[in-house]
């Protein structure tokens, strides 16, 4: 009888642990679903997450139509809007910063500042981070735009912020990244370099990366404060020669970083062996604007050169080019399959990824300088005419 007891006892645990082992793992299920969802209905960040890849998490449909137009006189928008919370965040040259909702384009109110906004916004925690031509980052509350913080940089700002743990990360053409407590814009530790910055910081686990005006790469190892509320710290830094400015704001995944510099080289580094894997060059000497989109097995970019280039991300070989007839500064986005980036004369393309077939089109007239935000099964882009388009299902 005792073994039968025992027996019992065990197969009473093992289900016991079999029914906690399922819960655990339902769990987990739904956790990274509901991740998932959070990710695809946002795009917080200027290339749409801290690595800057570029790639939506979410879908648009094959033939996205106009679902509102947005026009505003003396706006010309150059920034990317950032989505969030069903809103869109994006500053023009007019003076003024803006929320608009996403689903009717509705404006919900303005911030403005005299010198109008070029840098990209960012959102995160019912904040949205904005910086104008003057040097100053604001911290707005995202619901109503009311400001929260300031700080005063020496020097414009034209790139979008970023986060790291409980800071966000803010680069200025004064030299200097700062980094902020993102509740209070507390200083927590800023970073210079001996030229201007113009890339939005990159972040990919515990480094972020500048490519600066300098003509090098900057990698900064960081590490978060030993409690949530703890400030993060600047661990260590290295630099890698590339030998050119550049303004682009590198691709990461894994120990290596993509980008373009203003001498007309598309640039792929290995930032822990600290050496550069590859190079390619266009034959029409133009510079880099353009951020790289990262595909599984092809690095796509715009170039001045008036193509854009999809190249092997492991060899830097030319896999297929697209001709335009303008100089492509937007960013390209990866969406499943296809590739979403529009041009300087006002073309918004999409591109099969594999092959560079043109599926898709739409002429809106004023030219492409910033770049395409994909939320919540729709794309919005804004245009140099002050126009501010969200494409999606019909």
């Amino acid at each position: 009888m005792r073994h039968f007891t025992s027996d019992r006892r065990a197969f009473g645990c093992l289900a016991l642990a079999l029914w906690l082992a399922a819960g655990i793992v339902e769990t987990m299920a739904a956790e990274q679903s509901a991740s998932q969802a959070s990710a695809a209905n946002a795009w917080p960040v200027f290339r749409g997450d801290p690595q800057a890849d570029g790639i939506a998490a979410g879908s648009l449909p094959a033939q996205p139509v106009v679902l509102w137009k947005k026009s505003i006189k003396d706006a010309m928008f150059e920034a990317t809007p950032a989505i969030g919370d069903g809103m869109v965040y994006i500053g023009g040259l007019d003076g003024y910063f803006r929320a608009l909702d996403l689903a009717t384009g509705d404006e919900r109110w303005q911030f403005h500042s005299e010198l109008g906004f070029k840098a990209p916004a960012a959102v995160r925690d019912g904040m949205v981070f904005a910086a104008d031509g003057d040097g100053s980052a604001f911290g707005l509350d995202a619901r109503t735009g009311k400001q929260v913080w300031v700080l005063h940089t020496d020097a414009e700002i034209n790139a979008g912020p970023n986060f790291y743990h409980s800071s966000v990360l803010i680069g200025s053409q004064d030299g200097t990244l700062y980094t902020l407590d993102s509740e209070t814009g507390k200083e927590h530790w800023k970073y210079s370099i001996d030229n201007m910055i113009q890339c939005s910081p990159t972040v990919i686990g515990d480094r972020a990366f500048i490519a600066g005006c300098d003509g090098k790469l900057h990698v900064l190892e960081l590490a978060p404060g030993a409690k949530p509320e703890d400030p993060t710290k600047l661990v260590d830094s290295r630099t890698i020669d590339i030998h050119d400015p550049t303004g682009a704001t590198p691709a990461a995944a894994g120990s290596l970083v993509w980008f373009g510099t203003q001498g007309n080289r598309f640039l792929c580094i290995d930032w822990q062996a600290g050496k550069q894997l590859w190079e390619f060059e266009p034959r029409r000497k133009q510079p880099f604007q353009s951020s790289a989109a990262l595909g599984p097995a092809v690095v796509v970019v715009g170039g001045r050169d008036r193509n854009v280039h999809a190249l092997d991300r492991t060899t830097g070989k030319v896999v297929w080019q697209v001709a335009t007839k303008s100089k492509v500064d937007c960013s390209p986005v990866i969406v499943g399959e296809r590739i979403f980036v529009g041009t300087g004369d006002g073309r918004l393309m999409a591109l099969a990824l594999a092959s560079g077939e043109k599926l898709w089109e739409y002429e809106a007239g004023g030219g492409f300088t910033g770049s395409p935000a994909v939320a919540d099964g729709r794309l919005v882009i804004a245009n140099d005419d002050g126009e501010l388009f969200c494409f999606g299902a019909k």
